[in-house]
């Protein structure tokens, strides 16, 4: 084995499942690039140097990656976002959108090589759940109107309703214009008249038509055109993604053995060129070799993606990070191997990095690619390589042939990949789950499909952390209880003795002392009768404190201590020891002679130094 993790004594297992794996992502590839709005080949790129480059510098060897759903939904949301602030040109716009693509593939290698790749594994699962969910539902809204033959920037009469908010934003693009150049314009308003006599209808139009998709895109837009796409189905279009739909779901039924995807691709694709139907094709998918895009730096402008840059290319690589780690559990599971997971964040960023310079979509590693490549007989990185070299080979020799599938037969993979990537376990579980747990699990579900990915899943990480330190918190306060001696004695304090229990009072902290426990901590504090001129703290079982936990404990050392009461610590360990000495805590209120090992250590200082001055109350007698 050399050191890039594969040796050729697998070669034929790995053959077979590389190719498989390439032929299951070919259709999924050239779906997710159409849907994307970067085009067929975009989606192509992806999976060919994600795929290549991932598993050649990744940490799961038998993990396939390229473009998956949730990474497809969250680059629709950015490619949507930039190219409208270049006034809907796609080509003008592409530079700015591979910028991002690229800085999320260097995040993902910051990523591993800080070694957070570990901690991926704590983002809570109602948050995951929802937001795996909320993927399924908008790629399978917003793939209804194209199913049905419906683009709502082709439809004039819904086009036509945006002229005069087009004509409103060209007048205004002129104003700035002539701002930018130092002209005065209510001065000289005969040079405004004269730039906007040089518009013409095409531009007007043009600008409509990207208010219009503007309008259309995401899943209200969808559902608020879907009226008029009903309206004005094209049959065809519609007959083609239905028969795609149920060859994808009945050949299943047949056999698994040839992927159903593909089936579909073939046959419906073939029928509809070899009848010469009236259909509608994928954009045209270029000949020859990827070239890279060097507009990249040659064009850069912070302004356009400086909005993108802690929101959504974060996103992306933290997205891209928990789906291809969550993907190789599952491969360690199937190969009873176990994956390096920061390796594995920096493969991914190099491969989404790579394919970002070559004008691919990014990726991540891909479940059901790598459990058919297993299945295949893949057993090192090789055949993750293979599967990228396949769809190379594909792209040179049948790019021009592929350039004629329907549009319709994509959409309607992508209504199965919709369906399929909705995480119906939790679904399912809402009836029995914690109310909390569900209510994290909608908002992120909701927030997603309606507003933003980005954000939704922000919030529904902070919502989880709050509630989570709450039930901490809670948790903490009732193994904290400070109650008398003869409402809990500890095993060691039994034979306290019974003259001194007015004079001293024994508090009981069980467990961490942090920022959500600290409001109980001083509530019970308070209890603390005014007979007691010793306070016996006992912390053998305080695990940790936090910055928050420190203060208030300052806080009730220095009103004790104020109001001349003694405070002795008992068993204290080794980390809240050290941040109360960080303060001056130790010895400045609780001076080193008052520090003890063991309660009975404490109890012969108690026995020396407390004097008895009260009569044990009735209820301590």
């Amino acid at each position: 084995m050399n050191k890039f993790g594969f040796d050729f004594k697998h070669l034929r297992g790995d053959v077979f499942g590389g190719l498989t794996a390439g032929i299951v992502a070919l259709p999924l590839a050239l779906a997710f690039g159409v849907s994307s709005g970067l085009g067929p080949s975009a989606g192509l790129y992806g999976a060919i140097f994600v795929s290549f480059f991932a598993a050649l510098f990744g940490g799961t060897n038998t993990q396939i990656s390229g473009p998956t759903a949730p990474m497809t939904a969250v680059s629709m949301v950015v490619i949507a976002g930039i190219v409208a602030s270049f006034d809907g040109d796609v080509n003008k716009a592409l530079p700015a959108i591979l910028t991002v693509f690229l800085l999320s593939g260097f995040m993902q290698i910051g990523l591993g090589l800080m070694g957070l790749g570990k901690y991926i594994k704590y983002i809570p699962y109602p948050v995951v759940s929802g937001f795996m969910t909320a993927i399924g539902v908008i790629i399978l809204l917003t793939q209804i109107l194209p199913s049905l033959g419906y683009y709502p920037k082709e439809d004039l009469d819904f086009v036509n309703q945006f002229k005069p908010h087009a004509e409103e934003i060209i007048l205004d693009n002129i104003l700035k214009e002539e701002a930018g150049e130092g002209i005065l314009v209510l001065e000289d308003f005969k040079e405004t008249i004269k730039r906007a006599e040089g518009i013409t209808q095409a531009d007007i139009l043009k600008e409509s038509q990207t208010l219009a998709g503007k309008d259309a895109s995401g899943v209200i837009g969808a559902v608020k055109v879907l009226p008029r796409a009903l309206s004005n189905i094209n049959w065809l279009e519609l007959i083609l993604a239905l028969i795609t739909i149920f060859i994808i779901y009945g050949f299943k039924r047949i056999t698994t053995a040839i992927p159903s995807t593909l089936v579909a691709l073939f046959v419906v694709s073939g029928a509809a060129i070899g009848f010469g139907l009236d259909y509608r094709p994928i954009e045209e998918i270029p000949s020859g070799l990827p070239i890279p895009h060097m507009d990249i730096f040659t064009e850069f402008s912070l302004a356009s993606i400086t909005p993108y840059i802690f929101t959504t290319a974060l996103t992306l690589s933290l997205l891209g990070a928990i789906d291809s780690l969550l993907t190789s559990v599952v491969a360690d599971n199937m190969t009873k191997t176990k994956h390096k997971p920061n390796k594995e964040l920096i493969g991914q960023g190099i491969g989404n990095s790579i394919g970002a310079l070559f004008g691919g979509l990014p990726g991540a590693g891909a479940t059901i690619r790598t459990v058919v490549n297993i299945n295949a007989g893949g057993k090192t990185k090789l055949s993750g390589m293979i599967a990228g070299i396949l769809l190379l080979i594909i792209l040179l020799a049948f790019g021009p042939i592929a350039s004629k599938i329907p549009a319709a037969v994509l959409a309607g993979i992508l209504i199965t990949v919709g369906i399929g990537v909705m995480d119906y376990k939790g679904l399912k579980a809402i009836p029995y789950m914690p109310r909390p747990e569900v209510a994290i699990m909608l908002i992120v579900l909701v927030l997603s499909s309606v507003w933003n990915l980005v954000y939704a899943v922000g919030i529904g990480l902070v919502i989880a952390s709050l509630m989570f330190m709450k039930k901490i918190g809670d948790l903490t306060a009732e193994n904290s209880d400070v109650k008398s001696l003869k409402e809990e004695a500890w095993a060691d304090e039994i034979n306290f003795p019974q003259n001194l229990i007015e004079e001293v009072f024994i508090k009981h902290i069980k467990g961490p002392l942090f920022f959500g426990s600290t409001s109980d901590f001083q509530a019970l504090a308070q209890q603390i009768p005014d007979t007691a001129s010793t306070i016996i703290i006992r912390m053998g079982r305080m695990t940790y404190m936090d910055q928050s936990g420190l203060y208030a404990m300052e806080d009730i050392l220095v009103d004790l201590t104020g109001s001349g009461k003694k405070v002795v610590l008992v068993d204290i360990l080794e980390q809240p020891k050290y941040m109360m000495e960080r303060i001056d805590i130790i010895p400045d209120l609780v001076p080193e002679e008052q520090i003890f090992e063991s309660f009975n250590d404490c109890l012969i200082w108690i026995k020396a130094n407390v004097k008895d001055e009260y009569p044990p109350s009735k209820n301590n007698a």
